[in-house]
């Protein structure tokens, strides 16, 4: 489950366009998880994962009626097949672990072209990354997964933002996440911070064209922690508090997701 709250839209310069009003969004998101026992890659283990999201937007339009919401829908829904080796083993446990994964997000979500925002997004992304996490000591970890985003056109664009447009494209984008906890109560709690940073290091296009001033940017940084019920229940919270925003809403970010292991 996750909650958005920004009250500031920030503009290429990273500067506040005063005039626009406040976005709370609350999202629900199913992750499935399938995890074989088959070597296909230098010992990696192929797996299967599917992210089904319910998203929920409210917005206030402030001054200038430019933001409008398309409500409450499905998202869009994204598959990604990936690889994981096995854990490094070292004399006291794990040392190291990582994986590969192909994400493909399929726009799957409600959209409505009279609506600046929406649950669905009308294009395809494919978003692969690379994570791994280190075991610094038995009780101390950190974590990092890297991605690069890249995004198909959108043939319907939004009506208000590209009255003349046939289509638009987001431009390409890294973005990445990292976290570091350490053991505070033995098999029951792990706290410590995470971070999440995006890049947008194409332009978006028009019709085919560049549009100056229009690739986005934010860093988000926070407390984590997860409880751990049993081997097979854990309860995670991060709290990300957003700046250095560019050309997109700067808030603070809630993340409470529970996980269960069949």
């Amino acid at each position: 489950l996750q909650y958005y709250s920004s009250t500031e839209f920030k503009d290429y310069k990273g500067d506040e366009i005063e005039l626009l009003g406040d976005l709370d969004v609350w999202a629900s998101l199913s992750q499935f998880i399938y995890q074989s026992n088959q070597p296909v890659l230098f010992g990696g283990k192929w797996g299967i994962d599917v992210i089904i999201p319910v998203v929920s937007l409210e917005v206030d339009p402030g001054k200038i009626p430019v933001l409008s919401d398309a409500g409450t829908g499905l998202g869009d829904i994204l598959v990604g097949p990936y690889i994981q080796w096995d854990p490094i083993m070292g004399e006291n446990g794990p040392i190291f672990m990582h994986r590969i994964e192909l994400q493909t997000v399929f726009p799957t979500g409600k959209y409505d072209t009279d609506r600046v925002l929406n649950p669905g997004s009308n294009f395809y992304s494919i978003n692969p990354y690379w994570a791994g996490t280190l075991f610094i000591t038995p009780r101390w970890e950190a974590s990092l997964r890297f991605h690069y985003l890249w995004n198909s056109e959108n043939n319907r664009p939004n009506k208000t933002l590209f009255p003349m447009a046939d289509d638009t494209q987001a431009g390409q984008a890294i973005h990445l996440n990292f976290a570091s906890s350490y053991e505070v109560l033995p098999k029951r709690l792990h706290a410590g911070l995470n971070l999440s940073y995006l890049k947008q290091v194409t332009d978006s296009e028009v019709d085919g064209k560049s549009v100056s001033n229009s690739r986005e940017q934010v860093l988000g940084i926070g407390p984590g922690a997860v409880w751990h019920f049993s081997p097979d229940d854990h309860l995670f919270l991060n709290l990300y508090f957003e700046t250095l925003a560019e050309n997109r809403p700067e808030g603070i970010r809630v993340n409470l997701r529970w996980t269960h292991h069949f």
